[in-house]
């Protein structure tokens, strides 16, 4: 089914990886779809707990494929490889419109999602990976938003953001200049959570994703992860009066008991899976 990623099941973990090693992953509309199509199955399947996405080869994603952008340039469609992916719609569709977008959705999904950041992460590639929820980087990767150096202006969400995980000076810094900051800056400035050593990336993130499914309730991290991101558009007492509603409803869920029971028993506790 995928020309240009490749996606799997290693429970409790789905793997999805862009997959145009040739081109540095160059992001092309039939990868979108293909994409939103994977985190759609990862998200429906039982089996896994946590998204990881990364790039294939020595690059993350080296933004838009640029033969797309000539075209647009001169006016015509951006070819696609062999059309699209069809008929995912991944995500909480009950979310507030923003939450919804050409990248923005992966922020609607029920489950964590980490970006796995293994090379070059530039352009539109930033929105991708700002949009997962967790963003681990090899120390080898590098990140630039590079739009001002193509003629371009700060797209899909990019203005929204980064400005949220990097501060305002910071954001206008890297948007304003286009320039390439390495793996350390990005940790220093907030725009990734950790920086590890190349070869351990995939292991490093791989171990995370595995404890959250050993120790954290899905249920809990689907109603948190939503807690968050709805609460950047509201009022602190408004997400304070939601935080009260939903820790009601959490206090007669099973997961709470088994919580408690798994800690004074000293053990692992053995939480339900999201189901849809």
């Amino acid at each position: 089914m995928y020309q240009e990623i490749l996606y799997g099941v290693d429970e409790p973990v789905a793997s999805i990886r862009l997959n145009r090693p040739e081109h540095l992953n160059a992001w092309t509309p039939r990868m979108g779809s293909e994409v939103k199509h994977a985190v759609a199955e990862a998200e429906a399947d039982e089996r896994v707990v946590a998204i990881v996405i990364t790039g294939e080869g020595r690059g993350f994603c080296a933004g838009a494929d640029l033969k797309g952008l000539q075209a647009l340039g001169e006016g015509n469609e951006f070819a696609s490889r062999d059309g699209a992916v069809s008929g995912a719609d991944p995500g909480q569709p009950d979310m507030e419109e923003g939450f919804r977008g050409a990248y923005s959705y992966l922020m609607s999904v029920r489950k964590p999602i980490i970006a796995a950041i293994n090379g070059p992460c530039a352009g539109l590639a930033l929105p991708l990976a700002m949009a997962c929820d967790l963003r681990f980087a090899s120390d080898r990767a590098v990140f630039t938003t590079a739009f001002v150096r193509r003629g371009l202006i700060a797209e899909w969400g990019v203005a929204w953001m980064l400005p949220r995980l990097v501060g305002t000076a910071n954001a206008m810094d890297l948007i304003l200049s286009g320039r390439k900051i390495d793996a350390g800056e990005a940790e220093r400035l907030g725009l990734v959570n950790r920086v590890v050593a190349h070869d351990d990336l995939l292991e490093v993130v791989s171990a995370y994703a595995r404890d959250l499914a050993a120790n954290c309730s899905p249920t809990s991290m689907k109603i948190m992860k939503r807690q968050v991101y709805e609460a950047l558009h509201t009022s602190f007492g408004e997400s304070n009066r939601q935080a009260i509603r939903l820790m009601g409803e959490s206090l007669t869920r099973d997961d709470l008991k088994e919580g408690v029971r798994s800690f004074l028993e000293r053990r692992p506790p053995k939480f339900p899976r999201v189901r849809l």
